[in-house]
């Protein structure tokens, strides 16, 4: 009998793509949270298919959890950001997907770290034609900017002008996005662009993901979608600081950290325009782990550049920190660290290495005995 953990990515779908992995801190850190509770849990990172339905995203998930599952073994699924809605999925009662009957016994919780319970504002922003595109860049950079440590800053310079209205029209004409979109992959060898070049490809071709993760339709999902009662269900829930001047200015004078900044205040915005009618209210349980957290509940409009903090909510609240959507992956700034961890935008958030060990110390609990 084996432990299995299954990481599950999310929006920026992918586990490995030349030298970027993109659980490669997480699952290191996890591993070794589990052996200090004496488990010597198979971690598995997996990938998925980053903007297709969250149908297909669990049937995808199914088949890599069947794939290695021996009868005997305990499941245990962690996913991040719309991944967590995939290991929620796999785990709910009456999804049909033919042969899950066989493993649902076999799961025994769920974690979902930053995931869109109640859906996100951005995903509206990113369906429009234009916000594909900018989802397609945003990841591409996201990717570059870990990899490599940097981009070309009028790399940032535009993609953050994308986001406004006047900078969205000239970044659709002229063949802008093309130009800066080489720009990116050029600092990457033949396979390695050929690489990012099919997935990037793969997801614009199915953008089926963006229209269900919409406050509105996942209003529906989260109301109609319960674990089976055997499964021990959990959320982390991050949240970045609101973009202020005064946070701006503790950047100090780094073009590239305060272009990275100005990206982070587009997202923010986006990701706090949830409509009033479909506010999330926590429950008594979960605001006491908030409010031990932040010293209070968010706000409505709190997010991590992403996601609401209150739509990452759901069920046991083990952990709520101050950090943005990719630091709790480890992708926050640590370059005097071994390995090296490389933010992938400047939020201000003062995630670090502490903060993200205490994190995969509360999943590993929740793991080994909820």
């Amino acid at each position: 009998m084996a432990v299995r953990v299954f990481l599950v990515p999310g929006f920026f779908g992918f586990t490995n793509l030349g030298d970027f992995a993109y659980f490669s801190h997480f699952r290191e850190v996890l591993s070794d949270r589990l052996a200090d509770a004496g488990v010597e849990a198979i971690v598995h990172p997996l990938d998925t298919l980053p903007t297709s339905s969250m149908l297909m995203r669990a049937r995808r998930l199914y088949e890599h959890v069947k794939a290695q599952y021996e009868p005997g073994d305990e499941i245990h699924l962690v996913g991040h950001s719309t991944g967590g809605l995939d290991a929620r999925l796999l785990a709910s009662e009456g999804l049909t997907i033919q042969g899950r009957e066989e493993i649902l016994p076999a799961i025994r919780s769920v974690t979902t770290i930053a995931s869109p319970h109640r859906g996100t504002p951005t995903a509206a922003f990113f369906s429009s034609l234009l916000g594909q595109r900018i989802l397609r860049m945003l990841s591409l950079v996201t990717v570059a900017t870990i990899r490599f440590g940097s981009v070309p800053l009028p790399v940032l310079v535009w993609l953050g002008g994308a986001f406004a209205s006047t900078g969205a029209l000239s970044w659709a004409s002229g063949g802008v996005f093309d130009q800066v979109y080489k720009q990116v992959l050029r600092d990457f060898d033949d396979d390695r662009r050929r690489s990012l070049e099919e997935f990037f490809d793969k997801a614009y071709e199915d953008q089926t993901l963006l229209p269900q993760l919409s406050p509105e339709a996942m209003d529906v999902v989260h109301a109609v979608t319960r674990a089976a009662p055997h499964v021990r269900c959990a959320s982390v829930v991050a949240m970045a600081p609101e973009p202020s001047l005064s946070r701006q200015r503790t950047l100090g004078l780094k073009p590239f950290w305060q272009a990275q900044y100005g990206i982070y205040r587009a997202l923010h915005l986006l990701a706090s325009t949830t409509p009033e009618s479909l506010h999330n209210f926590p429950d008594a349980a979960q605001r006491r782990a908030l409010v031990k957290a932040f010293g209070d509940v968010p706000k409505q409009t709190d997010n991590d550049g992403m996601v609401p903090a209150l739509s990452q909510v759901w069920e046991k609240v083990i952990h709520a920190t101050y950090a943005d959507h990719m630091d709790v992956m480890g992708h926050f700034h640590g370059p005097g660290l071994h390995p090296r961890h490389v933010d992938w935008l400047r939020t201000g958030s003062d995630f670090g290495l502490d903060e993200f060990e205490a994190l995969l110390g509360a999943v590993a609990k929740h793991i080994v005995d909820g």
